[in-house]
């Protein structure tokens, strides 16, 4: 509404001058424009112009976010992009129509392809192929083709440059651009285009080559151009504009500028007319799916689900007064679904998916569907998603509905190392023309944008790296500096602040993919990525989903990984064939769930969850799907965590505040806890449709949906009002519903990682040591560092080992020992040591067994000294050859020389003089050094007499301290997490870990304040503080005094918001 104001004033007070922007960068532009598409939207409608081109530089980056920016407000689009062809120059090319569009994003796709990456390729010939008068091509401003030539070689080459340009795309769409920042020469330069204008019979056109919105951003701009040339501002003053003149300017601004040139101006608005159009146009189709002939997708659906649907709920009922059984309303439901993807045309997006998925079963590929396919009955007759809709009595409108704006949303995850085989099954089967991976746009965050302004400003770069690593690593830079205990000078912060959330390059998105029925180089260009080989889109996932290309999220999930890594250990060691589809129910799982006894265990490890476990008391499946969801956002925000934990435990009864919400509330306690429940509500108090419920749910998480949501809150009220439901309830149900809206979970979300939150626990009940195998042989993933991890077995009477040349593998594996629970030991690969990269671990495994070093080395010729040495520091060599570690370090040096094309035997000083053992704690050290991994000892074990002494309680003992009535503690422990989540209001959660357990710190934003410096950097801590004992038996300690603890091994925490 605002904007809408801001146009009508505008165009009073300048409309008598039509003027359009042609040549604009944003941000997008990547450390070139200054300024978000948002914010040059708005700009633009603030001066009154007729319509506003965005140019980024090689490519299409910031088009949708423009796009939809402008849409909103009323502003005409016009798409185009400035390329850099070669030394000579750039040239501005603006789409005419959606033909030239597609025609541009291929051209761009070609040029990007032909180089590397942020080094395109681009050649004034080369981009004529594409272009069959579908184009206007401008001249380019102060870096353009024609104008570099006038200022370095005169008007003879301006004029040749010219030329080529018409030889090339034709005279009627060459337009020659004008620009004036006000340089003292901008007036002679532009003399000389119009007359070479004149003289080729050329139109003129003036822009302001825009670099940013408004003259405020002219500071950040040279900023980020001193970035971009890897340079101070002072080595690149020469290079940048004098003043702040980049930016969009009115009309009459523009008409006084060349006032001398006349139409100019208008001529501006008028290729803007020419070429304005929405993006919406080019929105692509999913590719046709191959199907049994005969048969189209949708008939191939059908009988595919009849397939599926007859296995998991049995034959279609003959019966028609059948309606209350599982079957019959199974059917009814599937039925329903069918006919709803039938008159949406999804059927080849079902398809694709359950190829995808058939392609993973197929492979041996542990994959689920996730997000909300599981409100679905068809994904579950698919096998799609574990899930089962119809016995949860999940709404499928949350998933489909004719009102909904777009494809569903199925997100399939899979075993994290496996996606890539996934992906490239996707390649192979739609085919690279008509498939691609979206980006992953990396913005600035705090101490990245500290980083690089302060490279801007001329600092050295150990004072870069100083400052950035004073910032917090939670939230906003403003938020990260505010306690003020930094150096980092004002001007700085100041350009820091602004250059947050900008975007700063393009990375691969982790699974995102998106398939059109065309070539994709036609909808969005593509480059190449970070990754060898890897091309990538131009826009990022939600980009694609508003252009209208389909999108599949093919998303790695570690913990995927582990359960089949541990199946696998399972079925090698014990001889049995772990099914984790039918993992029976076990009192023993819930028992262990209900101590809290989760580290690793998928999704409720976090220290939240796990003090959240003794309370709720999980003893059934549902319960799992309530406490995955209850640790969010939505629930914590909405203040239903502690009410459905009361009611749970009897503590408060369960009321309503009206009856008619019984049916959507009443598994869940009278608490609303999940998306699905919110549309429930409303068609239970109000008569909404599922479909008119979905509708209410975007519009009530919508930032955008103010008329929508007015209109829809008049029909929810007079809903409401027809079932005797007014005044302050109504009111009250209205703002549950709304303020949950946008931070519930949805609770097919919830089911679906409810699975694999009971077969991880099943594990790690029954087989210890196959879960702690597992989890290390899948890392990076969860919460706890693998040094947690082998220390939560040990405690479980599992025994781990360290890496041995003979007896390890490259992972992680099994070797029988009686004094292990279970029978089995967890032996650490050889994978695991420092600097071992996954090929030479596989090539040492391939080798066993050794007989020596120098056999090592010499069948294994690819490692080199640091590695042996390594290696040697982890004690592979002592149970194999009997050599101690410093005598295999001595070795190493000698023995290294020692390789395939020389003689055996011959190398000299590999015999070690007489050295001392290391003590216990100098092992530990050197595990911890070497392999991240503690096994035989945990750092404060070792400092356990003087800690007794100052009086230090362990973890295990904190309960009975508890249970006396003990007010304040001392404890210590190494640093395993530092969490601040932003529902915590500042406060900070510190998790310490000691040889017997863990230990839960909270520490206030006062605390925080004064021990900063400790409780941020140090690895281990000794705090003083009172030990609080919750519901449930939780025991935090809230500390009052925070100081480093020395512990001679330095164990890397996990930071998390």
């Amino acid at each position: 509404m605002f904007a809408t104001l801001r146009w009508v004033e505008s165009n009073t007070k300048q409309g008598d001058v039509p003027y359009a922007e042609l040549h604009c960068r944003s941000n997008f532009s990547f450390l070139q424009g200054a300024s978000h598409p948002e914010q040059l939207v708005e700009q633009a409608l603030a001066v009154g112009l007729r319509a506003l081109a965005l140019t980024d530089r090689n490519g299409l980056y910031g088009i949708v976010r423009f796009s939809e920016a402008a849409r909103a407000l009323g502003l005409p689009t016009v798409f185009g992009a400035e390329l850099q062809c070669g030394t000579a120059g750039d040239v501005v090319v603006i789409a005419r129509n959606p033909v030239g569009y597609s025609q541009l994003s291929s051209a761009i796709s070609s040029g990007q392809l032909a180089g590397s990456k942020e080094h395109p390729v681009f050649g004034v010939e080369q981009l004529s192929d594409f272009c069959v008068g579908n184009w206007w091509v401008l001249t380019g401003g102060r870096s353009g083709l024609v104008s570099r030539a006038l200022t370095e070689d005169g008007p003879a080459a301006a004029e040749r440059q010219l030329q080529r340009l018409i030889s090339s795309f034709g005279r009627h769409n060459v337009v020659v651009e004008l620009w004036d920042h006000g340089d003292p020469l901008d007036s002679v330069r532009n003399d000389a285009l119009v007359g070479l204008a004149h003289r080729n019979n050329l139109f003129c056109v003036a822009t302001n080559d825009v670099l940013y919105a408004t003259p405020a951003h002219h500071r950040l701009a040279t900023a980020v151009a001193a970035v971009r040339n890897r340079s101070s501002l002072d080595d690149v003053d020469m290079m940048l504009p004098p003043a702040a003149t980049a930016y969009l300017r009115s009309g009459a601004e523009q008409r006084r500028r060349f006032g001398r040139y006349p139409g100019v101006v208008e001529r501006s608005a008028q290729l803007a007319q020419d070429a304005a159009f929405d993006l919406r146009l080019v929105a692509p189709r999913l590719p046709p799916f191959p199907c049994p002939e005969g048969m189209d997708e949708m008939s191939y659906l059908r009988q595919l689900v009849q397939v599926g649907a007859t296995r998991r709920y049995g034959a279609r009922p003959e019966d028609e007064n059948e309606d209350l059984s599982l079957r019959a309303r199974a059917w009814k439901v599937i039925d329903h679904e069918l006919s709803v993807i039938a008159s949406l045309g999804f059927a080849g997006y079902f398809l694709v998916v359950w190829d995808i998925v058939q392609f993973c079963q197929r492979s041996n590929i542990y994959c689920q569907g996730r997000g909300s396919a599981a409100n679905s009955a068809v994904c579950y007759s698919l096998d799609i998603t574990r899930a089962d809709a119809v016995s949860l009595g999940l709404l499928f409108e949350r998933f489909l509905s004719p009102e909904r704006d777009g494809p569903p949303d199925i997100d399939i995850d899979i075993e994290s190392g496996r996606r890539e085989e996934v992906i490239q099954y996707v390649y192979q089967r739609h085919g690279r023309h008509h498939a691609a991976q979206v980006a992953n746009v990396i913005t600035y965050r705090a101490r990245s944008a500290v980083r690089d302004m302060a490279r801007a400003l001329g600092f050295a770069p150990g004072q870069q790296d100083a400052w950035s690593k004073q910032v917090e690593a939670w939230g906003a830079l403003e938020a990260g500096t505010v306690s003020n205990d930094h150096s980092i000078p004002q001007s700085v912060l100041a350009l820091a602040q602004q250059v947050q959330d900008a975007p700063r390059h393009l990375g691969i998105h982790s699974g995102g993919m998106v398939m059109c029925d065309r070539p994709v180089t036609e909808v969005c260009p593509v480059e190449w990525g970070r990754m060898e080989g890897r091309s990538v889109l131009q826009w990022d996932k939600d980009d694609c989903a508003a252009a209208g290309l389909v999108k599949f999220d093919l998303l790695g999930l570690g913990m995927l990984t582990a359960l089949h890594k541990a199946v696998d250990l399972i079925a090698e060691f014990r001889g049995v064939q772990l099914d984790l589809a039918s993992i029976p129910q076990s009192d023993e799982v819930y028992a262990m769930l209900c101590r809290a006894d989760t580290v690793g265990v998928f999704q409720i490890e976090s220290r939240a969850q796990m003090a959240t476990l003794p309370r709720l008391k999980p003893r059934r499946f549902y319960d799992l799907v309530v406490e995955v969801a209850l640790i969010r956002p939505g629930p914590i925000q909405g203040g239903s965590v502690h009410p459905y934990i009361r009611r749970r435990n009897g503590q408060e009864p369960i009321t309503y505040l009206h009856p008619l919400l019984e049916n959507a509330l009443g598994k869940t306690l009278g608490v609303p806890l999940f998306q699905e429940q919110l549309m429930q509500m409303a068609i239970d108090v109000a008569g909404f449709t599922p479909a008119e419920a979905d509708e209410l749910r975007q519009a009530m998480g919508s930032k955008r949906s103010q008329a929508r949501m007015q209109r829809l809150g008049e029909r929810l009220y007079a809903g409401m009002a027809e079932r005797g439901i007014r005044g302050d309830i109504a009111d009250q149900i209205f703002t549950k519903m709304s303020a949950f809206a946008s931070y519930g979970f949805p609770e097919s979300h919830s089911v679906s990682f409810a699975y694999l939150v009971y077969s991880s626990a099943y594990i790690k009940l029954h087989e210890p040591a196959a879960f702690c195998a597992a989890l290390m042989n899948s890392q990076p993933m969860g919460f706890w560092s693998p040094h947690s991890l082998s220390q939560d077995a040990r405690r479980h009477g599992v025994v781990v080992l360290t890496p041995d040349i003979n007896a390890s593998r490259a992972d992680a594996t099994l070797e029988p020992c009686e004094k292990s629970t279970g029978g089995f030991a967890v032996r650490m690969g050889v994978g695991s040591v420092r600097g071992m990269s996954a090929s030479v671990a596989q090539r040492i495994e391939a080798g066993r067994p050794y007989a020596s070093m120098e056999d090592l080395v010499r069948r294994v010729p690819q490692l080199h000294i640091a590695q042996l040495e390594a290696l040697a520091t982890a004690g592979v060599f002592n149970q194999s050859f009997g050599q101690q570690r410093r005598d295999a370090l001595w070795s190493a040096g000698a023995v290294i020389q020692s390789r395939p094309d020389r003689l055996a035997g011959v190398t000299t000083g590999s015999e070690a003089p007489h050295l001392p053992g290391m003590q216990p704690v100098e092992e530990a050290i050197a595990d911890i050094w070497a392999t991240g991994v503690s096994p035989t000892g945990h750092p404060t074990e070792f400092l356990r007499t003087e800690l007794q002494r100052m009086g230090v309680v362990v973890a295990a003992d904190l309960p009975s301290r508890g249970q006396a009535g003990d007010a304040k503690v001392l404890v210590a422990g190494t640093v395993t997490h530092r969490q601040r989540p932003m529902t915590a209001q500042g406060i900070t959660f510190i998790n310490l870990e000691d040889e017997t357990g863990l230990i839960n710190v909270v520490c206030s934003v006062g605390c925080w304040a004064r021990y900063r410096k400790a409780a941020r950097g140090a690895g281990a801590l000794l705090v003083r503080g009172r030990l609080e004992v919750g519901d449930g038996g939780v025991i935090n300690v809230v500390a009052e005094h925070i100081a480093p603890l020395a512990v001679g091994a330095k164990v890397a925490a996990r930071n998390f918001r």
